[in-house]
């Protein structure tokens, strides 16, 4: 779920130092009441009860400062709160994964954390990101060219190496020791975090820690990245089923139709084969991420329009009461074609006019959007199962599809309610959470 967008100050505001806390505070005392101290033994006319008081300030002010500085519990929250502000800005630069580019700024904000000279990330065969001394013979791209960096690709180990001639660098670098942590995905070796340092005795004990903690908070974000990526490959291919899935009756029954306006009605039958190869062009066009919700609206008419020609004005209608702004919102494509297809195919009484509405409001910071049918309605046994997971075809594959998708698009909160009684009709509402107050792109780049 997207937020809103900071503005410039809400940004700058977010990264400025805290001042004035109760250590800042203390020590300004500390260094107020030492100046006053010197300034009032160094003057000839010696003021005994200013020097008294200033003393009594800079000697409390001090022994405060250094309690607040060395209290266990203060030095563990500071450097908490220094750890998950680094882990979110690593989560950030690896949002797309481990490339070049991640890794480059993965490794500049690593470098500042340790008492490393340099830092540096590969994947199995080459330099995806180093920096920190001797970065320009380290170049992004360039292959892996240590054996240790090999070998703990191979085994998985974490190495700790104290000469140069382990590192595997030749002797007039400056780089003398390093430490070298595998990053794992899923029980396999996907590359390695590399931490150098100018002496051995520079690698202790909090050194290790910190390159083990590093190493797995990036092999954990390799994983998540790589989870995201799956989960919208997955949406994608969902997407594109739903897209090629061209139902063979319904293709028939328009041709035909078409086919036997040809005599009948020639002009009719003319627009009709237009609309049909812009509709299908649509179709297989509409697989951008997100596309206007009048985009979707204008499509769903179009395939309604070859329902009216197949059974006529009188057994089918379609009513739309959308609200503008709810028309100008950005969606995913393949929302309410598949609902309207649904109650054509699926609530068609045996007499009277099956009756479609298709209305989109905002109530408050959500977005409803219902397709209503006064058709044969479904049992209630079908109305639970039909988002069940295991639906796999005809009215199931597609109400899930559309489920799932908006689901992922605007997050937790956001739904789909089935209402359906026999004999009486169905309705189908998309609870869009925070629909309303999205940052959209302009309509003009969207169309």
């Amino acid at each position: 779920m997207a937020q809103p967008k900071k503005t410039d100050k809400n940004r700058q505001s977010s990264t400025l130092p805290r001042f004035f806390t109760l250590e800042m505070l203390m020590f300004t005392f500390v260094v107020l009441s030492g100046f006053i101290l010197l300034y009032s033994i160094a003057m000839p006319n010696k003021n005994i009860g200013i020097m008294v008081g200033a003393g009594i300030v800079f000697t409390f002010s001090l022994v405060v400062v250094i309690r607040l500085l060395m209290d266990p519990d203060n030095v563990r929250a500071r450097q908490s709160d220094a750890m998950l502000k680094l882990a979110s800005q690593t989560l950030a630069c690896m949002k797309e994964g481990l490339n070049k580019s991640s890794a480059q700024k993965v490794c500049r904000l690593l470098l500042p954390s340790t008492a490393a000279i340099a830092v540096a990330i590969t994947d199995k065969d080459q330099i995806l990101g180093y920096a920190g001394v001797e970065e320009d013979r380290n170049p992004t791209g360039s292959e892996i060219r240590t054996h240790a960096t090999h070998a703990t690709l191979q085994d998985g180990r974490m190495r700790i190496l104290l000469t140069t001639e382990d590192i595997g660098f030749p002797t007039e670098t400056s780089i003398k020791a390093a430490i070298i942590v595998p990053l794992a995905m899923g029980g396999h070796v996907e590359g390695t975090l590399k931490f150098y340092y100018r002496r051995p005795h520079h690698i202790s004990e909090t050194q290790k820690s910190i390159a083990e903690g590093f190493g797995k908070l990036l092999s954990t974000q390799m994983a998540a990245a790589a989870l995201e990526q799956q989960t919208k490959l997955a949406t994608s291919m969902e997407l594109k089923a739903l897209q090629s899935q061209i139902n063979p009756h319904f293709l028939f029954n328009t041709i035909n139709t078409i086919a036997s306006l040809i005599r009948t009605n020639p002009e009719k039958a003319r627009i009709l084969l237009r609309e049909f190869a812009v509709f299908y062009r649509r179709t297989l066009e509409d697989s951008a991420e997100l596309i206007l919700f009048a985009r979707e609206l204008e499509q769903t008419l179009r395939y309604f329009s070859f329902e009216v020609a197949r059974f006529g004005e009188d057994r089918v209608s379609i009513d739309v009461d959308v609200e503008p702004e709810v028309e100008d919102m950005m969606v995913p494509p393949f929302l309410i074609q598949p609902l309207v297809e649904n109650a054509v195919r699926h609530a068609m009484p045996s007499e009277g006019m099956l009756e479609i509405e298709v209305s989109g409001v905002r109530e408050g910071d959500d977005v409803h959007v219902r397709v209503r049918d006064n058709g044969v309605g479904m049992t209630e046994e079908a109305r639970q199962n039909i988002l069940h997971p295991q639906s796999s075809k005809g009215l199931g594959i597609a109400v899930k599809n559309v489920n799932d998708r908006i689901r992922g698009y605007f997050g937790p909160g956001t739904h789909m309610e089935i209402e359906s009684e026999l004999g009486k009709g169905t309705v189908v509402t998309l609870v869009l959470k925070n629909g309303a107050i999205r940052d959209f792109p302009s309509i003009e780049d969207a169309r």
